[in-house]
């Protein structure tokens, strides 16, 4: 009987809780605010339990210099969110029925759901954490194309967010954070002093791959998707136009500065290891 009704209190717990989630946090006019806070709120958390967890597990981590671990720290955080995001935009872009052509007569700039919009809000708190950290550091954890980037990204994910407008364009455009997980790896590698081994080569050839996809090839195509569909581009308000064209071609000629850069990198690699 006593385990019963431990069983019967935990239940009724339970119920208040997922009550609670869908009343309160998950209700469509909250979610913008409370996904920002929860993406916030992740960030430190991964950013402390990389710190914990760093220093009990990886004996380089405590010769690094000060600024090198909270580096390290706030590579974990963007490598979580490009994680969680990649996933997300992999999933409503081409999975869901959200953006589908015959899903629904509503057009496509303007479809959005409370998944969609709570998964852009937890972005826009990873950028405002993360630009907050490269303001505060600055120009140890980026220079100003990183600012240039994050505000970009923090400025176009917001708005789409708050206003539904262009979510598709968006998520498409967040597609590219799959890039960093690699970007990441190969600061690690450097780091931890591995940068002539077979680790690193591979790392390398994988960032090229999904850099030439992700933030070269994808954004073509999201530029040929919104020219086949620019008669709804142009019934957005006219700030949402602005962001859909002019934040992907500014991103993508960042993109084709980097991607040559990276290029350059794995040649020289590679020619050394020959």
């Amino acid at each position: 009987m006593l385990a019963s009704k431990e069983i019967m209190k935990f239940k009724s717990y339970q119920n208040q809780a997922n009550l609670f989630v869908k009343e309160y946090l998950l209700a469509d006019p909250l979610i913008p605010y409370t996904s920002i806070i929860g993406g916030i709120f992740a960030c430190k958390l991964v950013y402390d339990l990389t710190q914990l967890f760093s220093t009990t597990h990886f004996k380089s981590y405590s010769s690094l210099t000060k600024i090198q671990r909270i580096e390290w720290n706030n590579r974990a955080m963007s490598t979580i969110h490009a994680v969680f995001i990649t996933t997300m935009s992999l999933y409503l872009v081409f999975c869901s029925n959200l953006y589908s052509d015959s899903h629904s007569v509503e057009l496509l700039t303007e479809r959005s759901s409370a998944l969609s919009t709570f998964a852009l809000g937890v972005s826009v708190g990873y950028f405002m954490a993360d630009l907050g950290m490269i303001f505060w550091y600055f120009p140890s954890l980026g220079g100003y194309e990183y600012v240039i980037h994050h505000l970009l990204s923090l400025v176009a994910v917001a708005y789409s967010m708050l206003s539904g407008e262009g979510q598709l364009y968006t998520y498409m455009v967040l597609i590219s954070e799959t890039t960093t997980p690699g970007v990441n790896l190969r600061w690690y590698l450097d780091v931890a002093g591995m940068k002539r081994s077979k680790a690193y080569l591979i790392n390398g050839v994988v960032i090229f791959i999904a850099w030439l996809v992700a933030r070269i090839l994808l954004f073509v195509y999201m530029f040929y998707h919104a020219y086949l569909h620019f008669d709804q581009v142009q019934q957005m308000h006219t700030f949402g136009q602005i962001l859909v064209v002019v934040v992907p071609v500014v991103l993508s000629v960042m993109n084709l500065i980097w991607f040559s850069k990276i290029i350059k990198g794995l040649m020289k690699t590679l020619a050394k290891r020959q």
